[in-house]
């Protein structure tokens, strides 16, 4: 039987890169316990000091279907490449110059909301073409 899981991400600014990639993944940031107006009240009736309250956060897919993605904050900033990237499949099914202009759509749409284009790859004998990618804090990730 498959196992549910989560993709968890070191970030400096756990808030931030859930609001990013909600957007980037039509996720909604994860809401307060009922109960609770917003996390803030949350976290604060739990004892967590202000200072903490964006220690982590999380999205999730509003069908629940896709895995949860969970947001925590490390001390030490990203250094190297990721051995571990998303796929953020935007045009699925498109082949040739339609799927290379659907995919330039959304890596607008993405620039517009923090991250920052890498490079674009071909379509090819071998490949249908990708634009690779990074998010606000530079992990990489391909529009395909």
């Amino acid at each position: 039987m498959a196992k549910e899981f989560q993709v968890t991400y070191d970030c400096a600014d756990p808030g931030a890169q859930a609001a990013f990639w909600a957007q980037a993944l039509g996720y909604r940031v994860q809401p307060p316990p009922e109960g609770f107006a917003d996390w803030a009240a949350a976290l604060t009736a739990w004892g967590v000091p202000p200072e903490h309250h964006n220690d982590r956060s999380a999205i999730t897919d509003p069908d629940g279907k896709g895995p949860r993605v969970y947001f925590q904050k490390v001390p030490e900033g990203k250094t190297v490449k990721n051995r571990l990237h998303l796929d953020v499949r935007a045009a699925p099914g498109l082949t040739g110059s339609e799927r290379m202009d659907a995919l330039e759509v959304e890596a607008t749409r993405l620039e517009s909301l923090g991250a920052k284009r890498l490079y674009r790859l071909e379509p090819n004998d071998e490949d249908e073409g990708i634009i690779v990618m990074a998010d606000p804090e530079g992990n990489e990730f391909c529009l395909d």
